[in-house]
């Protein structure tokens, strides 16, 4: 059965890319080497440098295992979503109020 490719709109691509630079530059603050970052986080070293780079075939798991890695940053995965404006605001639209006040059974 053929790998199914993952289709990335040029925005996410950039996103990821970037993220992939922060999880570098935090590697690099702290002053770890690639290959001791990526033992911590059970990863190859070619699986970090691919998630350095922010490539979008490195699962979600890989992330959060280097950033877990750095000091327990993968708390900041709590963040992702978390004030969903549009969310809400649909949600809200889609609320009917009832006109009467449910009966006692």
């Amino acid at each position: 059965m053929p790998k199914k490719s993952i289709v990335i709109l040029p925005e996410t691509r950039r996103y990821l890319e970037t993220m992939g630079s922060q999880i570098r530059l935090a590697r690099l603050r702290r002053k770890l080497s690639a290959s001791l970052v990526a033992e911590r986080a059970g990863i190859s070293r070619a699986t970090l440098c691919e998630i350095e780079k922010g490539s979008p075939s490195v699962a979600i798991g890989g992330y959060a295992a280097v950033l877990h890695a750095l000091n327990y940053m993968d708390k900041d995965l709590l963040l992702i979503a978390k004030d969903d404006e549009l969310g809400r605001k649909l949600q809200d639209l889609g609320l009917t109020t009832a006109k009467r006040a449910p009966g006692k059974r």
